[in-house]
Parts: structure tokens; C-alpha cells; sequence
């Protein structure tokens, strides 16, 4: 049983990693070593799991079917490990999550590292990107996702949620002027940033429609955003804890307050399963009561 559960873990990383080196590298194995363990595990069970070309590797049809029963058995075996010897078992081993940049820095990081106080055993190896990161491609055991989520296979908890405005700083509003309708955007000088506004010429508010803009400046995170803003650029779109040190310390404040939008949600994701390793549900459960406290 010990040789299967090693030949599908091999698998699982292949599948995810959609190579056989990146495989290797993330189980300290040589290549033709995970090579001979999948092709051992076609043979024996008499399918063909993996497309292999000189450029990718991809799953066949059964490769995806086996892929998912593959995952279940060795969250299940994980699960006995960590009950073997003793129900104290600690938990131990890796975790690997996502999260947004800034979100993660501010609000999921504080919570990583409690975390990893209370469980020494425990790594964990975090992606704070306001890029969309697939937990199975990367073999990522959660994430944390701001926005509404889309139909998939993965498990969602909600953790709370966050605002949306427009900000600007004092000096800009001063020179300026303080916007009163959507309208008055048009003559406003813009910051948008494709991390929370996909198309940034459009800025759009719920029930009230779009405003279709010409920014001055166009930057792929919300950080770059926010200190552009915070310098008298112009007026920003932003999430609520993004702008929240700028407006402690006087330097962006909220305009166009009687537009409400919409709040966005927090849910924490991973995949569909009944079993979870206990280092994850522990720290689901952790992170969740974290972010909760803050957002809820």
C-alpha cells in the first residue's frame, strides 16, 4: 500500500505541475525517477494517464477521472498518518496557499504566523498576487478570494467582506475640485488599476450604470495605485483596506460617498473533498476565525 500511495503522489504532482521536472523538483526526485513511477502506474492500471510532448503534459480523459480519486486517497491517508500513534498527533508537514498582495500582506500573514507558532511541524508557503491563481494547476492547498466566486468544483467558506469607494488626496481636491455626480469623472484626472478594474476605462457602480474614463495613468496593482493617488495624481477606485493607511495618515479621503458600492465578499476556497489533511482543516479553521473577527 506504502509503494501505491508514493506512485499516486507522484502522479498528483505531475498532473498539477503539468511536468515531469517540475515534479521532481517539488518531491526532491530525479526526473527519470518520476518518469518510472507513472509509467509503472499506467501499466498496472492499463490507461493512459498523461499526454506527454516535448513542450507539455496534459491529462487524458482517464488521467482526469483517476486524477480526482488519486487526490481523495491521499487526503485520506494523510489523514491516518496524522492518527497513527497517538489522537494528539501534531500536525506537521506543508501547506501551500494564495491570497491578494495587499490582502494577504495586511490581513493574512498576521494570521500565518500565529498559526505557525501555535503548530512548529507546519510550514507554509504563501503567494500573496492580485493575479488569479488555480489551486489545482499550481498545486495549492487554499486561497483566499476577494470578488464574487465563479461556478467550480471548489469549496468556498465566507469569511466576511469589504467596501469599495473613490478616493483622492486632500491636495489634488483642493486644485481640483470634490466631484459631487459620476458625471463629474469625465473632468477629473483618473487612476485605474487592472487589478480591481479589469477594463480601466470603465468604472461602473451597480444600478447606476458605467463611466467611461480616460486615465492618466493605468497600473497593474493596487498598491501602485493607491501611493499615485496618495502623491495628488488624481482619483483612485479602490477597496476599503487598501486606502486605509493612506487615510490615517491624512494623505487620500473618501469622495462620491452617497454612490454606494456594492461590498465585496472574502471567502476563503480549496478543493471539493470529504477529507481534509489536518494541518489544512486546522489552519481553515484558523484563518477563517482571523479573518472573520477582522471582516464579519
Amino acid at each position: 500500500m506504502t509503494d501505491r500511495i508514493d506512485t499516486l503522489r507522484v502522479f498528483v504532482a505531475v498532473a498539477e505541475l503539468h511536468s515531469f521536472a517540475e515534479a521532481a523538483r517539488r518531491l526532491n526526485r530525479t526526473p527519470a525517477a518520476v518518469t518510472r513511477a507513472v509509467a509503472a502506474l499506467e501499466e498496472e492500471l492499463r490507461v493512459r494517464l498523461l499526454n506527454r510532448t516535448t513542450r507539455s503534459v496534459s491529462l487524458t480523459d482517464e488521467g482526469a477521472r483517476h486524477l480526482e480519486v488519486a487526490r481523495r486517497l491521499l487526503a485520506v491517508n494523510e489523514e491516518l498518518e496524522g492518527l497513527e500513534g497517538s489522537a494528539e498527533a501534531p500536525p506537521h508537514g506543508v501547506l501551500h496557499m494564495t491570497a491578494p498582495a495587499t490582502f494577504g500582506r495586511l490581513h493574512v500573514l498576521p494570521a500565518i504566523v500565529r498559526f505557525l507558532e501555535r503548530h512548529p511541524l507546519v510550514d507554509v508557503r504563501a503567494q500573496f498576487t492580485d493575479r488569479v491563481v488555480s489551486l489545482v494547476d499550481e498545486g495549492l492547498d487554499c486561497g483566499v478570494r476577494l470578488g464574487d466566486l465563479p461556478d467550480s468544483s471548489l469549496r468556498a467558506i465566507r469569511v466576511g467582506q469589504v467596501g469599495c469607494g473613490v478616493y483622492a488626496s486632500p491636495a489634488y481636491l483642493a486644485h481640483a475640485g470634490v466631484p459631487q455626480t459620476l458625471q463629474d469623472l469625465a473632468s477629473h484626472a483618473i487612476i485605474s488599476s487592472t487589478a480591481i478594474t479589469p477594463v480601466p476605462e470603465r468604472w461602473s457602480w451597480p444600478g447606476l450604470g458605467q463611466v467611461t474614463l480616460r486615465p492618466r495613468l493605468v497600473v497593474n496593482t493596487n498598491d501602485a495605485a493607491a501611493d499615485a493617488a496618495a502623491a495628488g495624481l488624481g482619483l483612485v477606485m479602490l477597496v476599503s483596506y487598501q486606502a486605509d493607511a493612506h487615510i490615517r495618515e491624512g494623505r487620500l479621503v473618501p469622495v462620491l460617498t452617497r454612490f454606494q458600492m456594492p461590498s465585496i465578499p472574502v471567502h476563503i476556497i480549496h478543493p471539493s473533498g470529504r477529507h481534509l489533511p489536518g494541518k489544512l482543516r486546522l489552519f481553515i479553521d484558523h484563518l477563517a476565525a482571523e479573518l472573520r473577527a477582522r471582516f464579519a
